[in-house]
């Protein structure tokens, strides 16, 4: 996993108060995937002002984070401020830190699948081409390429995704509007096929409550929403979506079975506030196959 891990401000209906937690898709993805078995190591870098009980949080979990480097740079922090019914957030970028480099991929570096999950424009296209030589699976979700920010760390979507970068990955995975923005295409189905032309294999588009779109090698279908017992904090559920969906795809598992499980696992985190509920292996199959038999 490459990608910043921050920390964040949230900001919930739920709570007066404004709750301090560890986000990024770094966090989120590599702790989806080790809850369900897979061996997970995270390629980041945070400032010394990053607490490091987030760090020993996640080496608990079993996520190993002796690559995560610190230097005098700020980590960066996001604040998100959630609408009384969370179908709406307003992102807020409080600081910025520092761009992975090449010397924080090690040279020894191999694995299975690599997800780059940028936040906040911390990774290249050279540091990609650099990882694609590292493992077998490389996966994206462009998020953190696609935002722009402003003097005051508004938030605002969406800048393009260089084709050069797409055409590197395996699996790329984003929101309909993010892949309608990269290929200028308003037919979420014409956008898909225009990514595959890309060259990724494998094509997510997530809509949120909706559930999401599966293409593989232009073969489109409707991947259904798991339902949650409550939502309380929608943050990082594409995230856990891609970690679950990577870990089951690794193991030869059918390419819709995958997606049920990400979409199951994505069920359970929105039940708590921040990457705290994620469930057990068996309880997000048990909610996978639910949706499987729809």
């Amino acid at each position: 996993m490459a990608g910043h891990f921050s920390a964040d401000t949230l900001i919930l209906p739920s709570n007066p108060a404004p709750y301090q937690a560890l986000g990024g898709a770094a966090a989120y993805v590599s702790l989806a995937a080790h809850a369900l078995g897979s061996t997970v190591s995270v390629v980041s870098s945070v400032g010394r002002d990053f607490p490091q009980d987030y760090l020993k949080w996640m080496n608990s979990k079993g996520v190993n984070v002796s690559n995560v480097t610190q230097d005098s740079q700020p980590t960066t922090r996001f604040e998100l401020t959630y609408s009384k019914d969370l179908s709406e957030r307003t992102l807020r970028l409080k600081s910025q830190g520092s761009p992975i480099t090449a010397s924080d991929v090690l040279g020894n570096l191999h694995a299975k699948a690599i997800h780059i999950g940028p936040i906040a424009q911390e990774i290249s296209l050279p540091i990609i081409q650099r990882l694609r030589g590292c493992c077998e699976v490389l996966s994206l979700d462009p998020q953190g390429m696609t935002r722009r920010f402003n003097a005051d760390g508004g938030v605002s979507c969406c800048e393009k995704v260089p084709k050069q970068l797409v055409s590197l990955v395996d699996v790329y995975k984003s929101s309909v509007e993010e892949i309608q923005a990269l290929t200028g295409q308003s037919n979420v189905q014409s956008a898909i096929e225009a990514v595959h032309a890309y060259g990724p294999k494998i094509v997510i588009a997530t809509m949120g409550a909706k559930g999401s779109q599966l293409s593989v090698d232009g073969e489109i279908c409707q991947v259904p929403p798991c339902s949650a017992k409550k939502v309380v904090d929608p943050t990082g559920a594409g995230d856990v979506f891609v970690g679950a969906f990577l870990s089951e795809y690794l193991r030869g598992k059918d390419v819709f079975w995958c997606a049920c499980v990400g979409s199951a696992a994505a069920s359970f985190v929105v039940e708590c506030v921040g990457a705290t509920c994620l469930g057990t292996r068996e309880e997000v199959y048990g909610r996978a196959e639910s949706i499987c038999r729809r």
